[in-house]
């Protein structure tokens, strides 16, 4: 049973003695595949639950075409789980420190090991960063895959499922590249720019669709979105233009979990 509800174990592990208890360091391994699939059930459970109890209530009062009614459904689920996202990887860029030492996303490279703590410590100490990095993309991965059935379930039209395809085969491949090219620390800070800005994209829409004289949020959004743009661009160039060219192990090791090199990069 816990293999389906924490991150686990998998044969690359570092157990470190400290003062506060073990801290654990986790790797992914095969057994991320189990726990990813048993969190896509999750997340099509959870997805029911949003369309049924507050979309669908929702879009009866307002009276949508078809059309407006499948992009109101496409926004609302994303507005749900654009926000989670965005307090959560917040949340993890904060305690984690990112914020603070932008010199972290690229020192000490390869991050083969994701931090995390013992779960005994759960009773007999404070619980600072339990699973969070590991956990996060596992979510991340499970609600971008989930999302690949529900064009299925959700009766999308043809004419909208080409455009859907391509973002969501994007965020799996950055998502899935970060995560497995552990670039994880870089990952969390554009996650957290995109999704702050994919958020207020899609609040604006509903509130559109509510009111179509409505457009202010749309300038509020135009104006986000160059921002975050502009530190996107800039922070990946720090990151990976600067940082990790100037890193002394620039090798190809997978085995190390060293990608760190001018092709990859």
């Amino acid at each position: 049973m816990t293999l389906c509800f924490q991150p686990q174990r998998d044969a690359d592990v570092t157990l470190v003695a400290s003062t506060d208890g073990e801290t654990v360091h986790y790797h992914y391994g095969p057994k991320d595949l189990v726990t990813v699939l048993f969190y896509i059930f999750i997340t099509i459970i959870l997805h029911a639950v949003v369309q049924e109890y507050i979309l669908d209530k929702i879009s009866k009062r307002l009276h949508l075409s078809k059309v407006k009614h499948s992009k109101f459904n496409e926004s609302g689920q994303l507005v749900v789980f654009h926000l989670s996202s965005v307090i959560w990887c917040f949340y993890v860029v904060v305690t984690e420190g990112y914020l603070t030492n932008p010199r972290s996303l690229w020192e000490d490279y390869p991050h083969v090991y994701l931090p995390g703590f013992s779960p005994s410590l759960w009773v007999t100490g404070p619980l600072v960063s339990s699973f969070q990095v590991k956990f996060f993309y596992l979510c991340q991965l499970a609600y971008w895959l989930h999302a690949l059935p529900e064009l299925y379930f959700q009766k999308v039209r043809k004419e909208e499922i080409p455009r859907q395809l391509q973002y969501i085969c994007l965020y799996l491949v950055h998502v899935a590249g970060a995560y497995l090219l552990n670039l994880s620390r870089l990952g969390l800070v554009l996650l957290l720019l995109q999704y702050s800005t994919e958020f207020l994209f899609h609040t604006a829409r509903l509130c559109y669709f509510a009111d179509e004289n409505n457009e202010k949020l749309f300038n509020a959004w135009a104006a986000a979105f160059g921002v975050t743009r502009l530190f996107i661009l800039t922070l990946a160039v720090l990151a990976i233009g600067f940082g990790l060219a100037r890193v002394e192990n620039q090798a190809f090791d997978p085995e190390k979990g060293n990608f760190n090199t001018l092709l990859c990069r």
